[in-house]
């Protein structure tokens, strides 16, 4: 395990997200992007939300800063929410490129207690964890809605970029 692996986990982590947006959320009417869904964190829309913001909050917390923007409002634009996400991806990019093979054993996070004993390896791995069932739940409500969707699996991206 080394920091380069871990940036090529996260390319992977990254085209995976646009993927999701650009082959199958920009698909959808603004009623079935914001459509309720009484499962995990609701609409297409809600559950996109939340994965951002638990990369913003993540990636904050290995940075020891507080997290630069507030979870956006309901009725933004998807561009808007485009937007935010990139900016998210753009700082954890920022992060990844100076991540070191030493810092991987590293306990950055002070607060909340329950994290103080994570390292960071721990943390990457986590995210993209998180983001992978949640892109998993996203796909879902897409199939519901009548989008065609595509596998996520890794050793796909494995096998077009080695």
């Amino acid at each position: 395990m080394n920091a380069d692996s871990f940036c090529h986990f996260y390319n992977y982590h990254f085209s995976e997200n646009r993927k999701l947006w650009d082959n199958c959320v920009s698909q959808l009417t603004d009623e079935q992007f914001t459509h309720p869904v009484d499962y995990s964190h609701g609409s297409v829309r809600d559950q996109i939300i939340h994965l951002i913001g638990a990369e913003e909050m993540w990636f904050s917390e290995l940075r020891g800063v507080e997290p630069l923007e507030p979870s956006p409002e309901p009725g933004v634009s998807r561009d808007w929410i485009r937007a935010h996400w990139d900016n998210v991806e753009k700082r954890m990019r920022e992060y990844l490129a100076a991540l070191r093979d030493e810092m991987l054993f590293a306990k950055p996070i002070l607060e909340p207690e329950e994290d103080r004993n994570l390292v960071v390896w721990q943390v990457l791995l986590h995210v993209v964890n998180h983001a992978t069932d949640h892109r998993a739940q996203i796909l879902r409500l897409l199939n519901d809605l009548g989008v065609k969707t595509s596998w996520q699996d890794y050793i796909f991206y494995a096998y077009e970029n080695q």
